[in-house]
């Protein structure tokens, strides 16, 4: 089975580097972990915190239940740095419990694409921080993060 390309493939400049790292954090916004998980390869592995995933099935459960906790998420990411086939990002997210505490998580992650730029391998190292209500930086009304939205650098973040 062929698996599909996902655009833009390395290597990577820093326009498709930047553009590879906007259609991650739109993806996640949209919070469907189905589609999501396309975005990654069949065998993909992954580390989140202290989770290890393997292959697609087991990021729609583990995406499953990430929005399930962390509600009214909202996720800006940032590109750090690039090369043929690897991108870094950091990145905050908001959102709250289910006894409404808010928090920011604050992370960066580490990707290594196959040739149909599919990503193979992720690895994110998050730290969560308590916040108020009002000390929120990430208010767009729409899922996806507007184009003239701060970005994680103007946000001081």
């Amino acid at each position: 089975m062929q698996e599909e390309k996902r655009l833009p493939l390395p290597p990577f400049d820093f326009e498709s580097a930047t553009q590879k790292v906007k259609m991650a954090e739109n993806g996640w916004n949209l919070k469907n972990p189905q589609k999501i998980s396309m975005a990654y390869s069949v065998n993909s592995k992954w580390r989140n915190r202290n989770v290890f995933l393997d292959g697609r099935t087991e990021i729609v459960s583990f995406l499953e239940n990430k929005y399930a906790k962390e509600l009214d998420y909202k996720l800006c990411k940032e590109l750090w740095a690039y090369t043929d086939n690897k991108i870094a990002v950091r990145f905050a997210y908001e959102w709250h419990d289910k006894d409404g505490q808010w928090y920011r998580s604050y992370g960066n992650e580490n990707w290594e694409f196959d040739e149909n730029g599919l990503m193979k391998v992720r690895f994110a190292s998050i730290n969560d921080l308590k916040i108020n209500y009002d000390e929120r930086k990430l208010l767009w009304e729409e899922d996806i993060r507007p184009e003239d939205y701060s970005s994680l650098s103007q946000m001081g973040l």
